[in-house]
């Protein structure tokens, strides 16, 4: 059965590797028979900023306050027209795949703020009117995929569980357990190319067919297992006392 994939990128040069896996992408999954839906940011001048011209139609003019302004422009149907847009693909999508660069130990500024001016309240947070009730493996986007394709200067050995600028999993934890997993997708593990500066032409023909290889298994790999909010192991959102007894820090929340 066709399934409908969603495709948001992030680099401006239009030779980048970064943007060479998105073509990559876009061919495979047009050759499998699904529907892409694609999110060039910035080809399409994506707005970064998070801020009052967001909100066309305030409620207080006095103060700006941004959890009170997004409910109310979600619910009454009030929001910008190119987020209204974003929303209707993620919900049409059935995985999204993000293709960004690591740049300071996260995503550029542009997919940030596609994250911050998409997510509204009621629609990624405050789903149903419930507040925190539906989030971490619940949530309007829960039952699709997501998947990071990260481009990553640095050699791999520099983001390994003891290198020098912390493991890769861990820097992108605010990304796939916060950006992903909150709103309720279920995130495959990262896809990672290191060194990608000083790639010959045979190790970027080896990576892309590793990329290959993860799009053929999109709807078939299992998911980072993250702990879920309503799955019983939390109590008044702390990790019960006898999960992962003695540690703490960020896998905690992963049921390895």
């Amino acid at each position: 059965m066709s399934k409908t994939i969603l495709i948001v990128y992030a680099h401006p040069e239009p030779t980048s590797l970064t943007r060479r896996f998105v073509t990559e992408t876009v061919q495979i999954l047009e050759r499998q028979g699904q529907t892409v839906l694609q999110s060039d940011l910035y080809g399409m001048g994506w707005k970064a900023t998070f801020d009052e011209h967001d909100f066309p139609n305030r409620i207080n003019n006095d103060r700006l306050g941004f959890i009170q302004e997004s409910q109310h422009a979600y619910a009454t149907h009030q929001q910008t027209q190119d987020v209204a847009a974003e929303q209707d693909k993620l919900l049409a999508a059935d995985a999204v795949i993000f293709h960004f660069p690591l740049w300071w130990f996260g995503m550029p500024a542009i997919l940030k703020g596609w994250i911050d001016r998409v997510y509204a309240y009621g629609f990624a947070y405050g789903y149903k009117g419930e507040g925190n009730r539906y989030r971490y493996g619940d949530g309007i986007l829960k039952g699709k995929r997501a998947l990071l394709s990260v481009m990553v200067g640095g050699p791999a050995e520099d983001y390994s569980p003891r290198g020098i600028n912390g493991p890769l999993e861990e820097l992108l934890f605010p990304i796939t357990h916060g950006a992903l997993f909150f709103p309720g997708m279920d995130v495959l593990p990262t896809h990672a190319v290191y060194g990608t500066g000083k790639l010959s032409k045979v190790s970027v023909a080896k990576e892309l067919a590793a990329w290959r290889l993860r799009l053929e298994n999109l709807f078939n790999e299992s998911p980072i297992p993250f702990r879920r909010q309503n799955g019983g192991e939390y109590q008044q959102n702390i990790l019960a006392d006898h999960i992962a007894m003695g540690k703490e820090g960020l896998t905690i929340h992963i049921d390895h």
